[in-house]
């Protein structure tokens, strides 16, 4: 494609990394399920600018990463089988024994366990901090060994935003790596690299592959020394990712505009009629005027994508149960980001100990909503169904 940059960025985000050329005329990559690739010499092992050992990639890996730098606007990109892959290897790479690890409270389980249990094995020590915490708190928390902070916005099930505009300018002035996970915003609706931050994860699982048959994770940034600590971490781990899955996310990324516009607005519009119900405690989506952070978010978010949580006033088992039952466009499923909308209920999972809301029980029952490409009205009018049967 000529002229790249005077192109829209959906015109960016369909041709980035894809070459029919190259492909011997074919629209997509192609797949290659190899783990070795013959050289046409022995010298040829160790004389090629690309390595021939099928776990450091192919074209359709390829074709990935070119997709995802034009996503993210980032100059370097690091594939993992998973999402939490990838959380994994962005914090591990900045931190050894003796450092010392911020988190935010609100990080998906998955990462938190990571931080908490294998760091902690590492000898890192691991402070966990609320996620509205102001910048003079922050500060506080940060010692001559703080090496990195790991943000999520919004937050994993509870939704909440940082105040970034604030806690970036300390960690800068600590020389502190700031990491964010941004499989929510997806680099559709807010790209942290621009934002500020210096690394940026996502799951591609969710948003990128966006039909719920695959697996990825990608880590990102801009910095080359950074990306010289990421690629020590990912060599020395041995972390890929296979080629199918590579090929599914490269394909999501080719209509991920799309997706995540349609799913946010049809989400908005769904929440905003929740909040009109009595039974409904609290919704909580940062683009809703009354979320706590809507001005941080409208700082930081060019609009919303299509997952959030809301709080029904009712507790007892019975209750929730009569709730769920009879819901029929709802898929009760972990994960998110596909086509199809899902529901699940939040309260067994939800893990705070810095958060003022949630770290006590009698929050009421938390669900949290993934809307899917179903027309809104369709799933206004089940979860209508739900809430009469309270």
């Amino acid at each position: 494609m000529k002229n790249p940059e005077q192109k829209k960025r959906a015109t960016r985000l369909l041709h980035a990394g894809r070459s029919p050329e190259a492909f011997g005329g074919a629209v997509n990559p192609p797949i290659k399920r190899a783990s070795t690739i013959l050289a046409k010499t022995a010298d040829g092992l160790y004389n090629t600018p690309k390595s021939l050992y099928g776990r450091m990639g192919t074209e359709v890996h390829d074709a990935l990463i070119a997709g995802l730098k034009e996503l993210e606007a980032a100059d370097f990109v690091h594939l993992a089988p998973n999402g939490l892959g990838a959380c994994s290897l962005a914090m591990a790479s900045f931190v050894q024994s003796g450092d010392h690890f911020l988190l935010t409270d609100s990080a998906y389980g998955p990462t938190r366990r990571f931080a908490t249990r294998y760091l902690k094995k590492m000898g890192v020590d691991v402070t966990i901090f609320d996620p509205r915490i102001n910048a003079a708190d922050f500060k506080a928390l940060i010692r001559d060994n703080t090496r990195a902070v790991f943000f999520e916005a919004p937050g994993s099930l509870t939704f909440e935003v940082h105040k970034m505009r604030d806690l970036l300018p300390v960690c800068k002035e600590h020389s502190v790596t700031s990491i964010i996970d941004n499989t929510w915003g997806c680099g559709i609706v807010f790209q942290p690299l621009e934002f500020g931050f210096d690394v940026c994860v996502q799951a591609l699982t969710k948003y990128v592959i966006g039909h719920s048959d695959g697996f990825g994770g990608a880590v990102m940034c801009r910095d080359e020394k950074l990306n010289r600590s990421i690629n020590e971490a990912a060599t020395d781990w041995g972390l890929s990712m296979s080629p199918d899955d590579a090929y599914l996310a490269q394909r999501g990324l080719r209509t991920i505009k799309h997706r995540v516009e349609a799913q946010g607005q049809s989400g908005l519009k769904i929440a905003e009629w929740l909040e009109q119900q009595p039974q409904v405690k609290q919704v909580l989506h940062p683009a809703l005027p009354t979320h706590p952070d809507h001005e941080e978010y409208k700082a930081a978010f060019s609009g919303p994508s299509g997952l959030f949580s809301f709080v029904l006033h009712i507790e007892d088992k019975e209750s929730i149960e009569r709730f769920f039952a009879g819901i029929e466009l709802f898929g009760f499923g972990f994960s998110w980001g596909g086509f199809e909308s899902l529901m699940i209920p939040c309260n067994p999972q939800l893990l705070r100990t810095e958060s003022p809301q949630w770290k006590s029980k009698g929050y009421g029952t938390l669900i949290r909503l993934q809307i899917g490409l179903e027309d809104s009205d369709d799933l206004i009018a089940d979860l209508k169904a739900a809430l009469d049967r309270l």
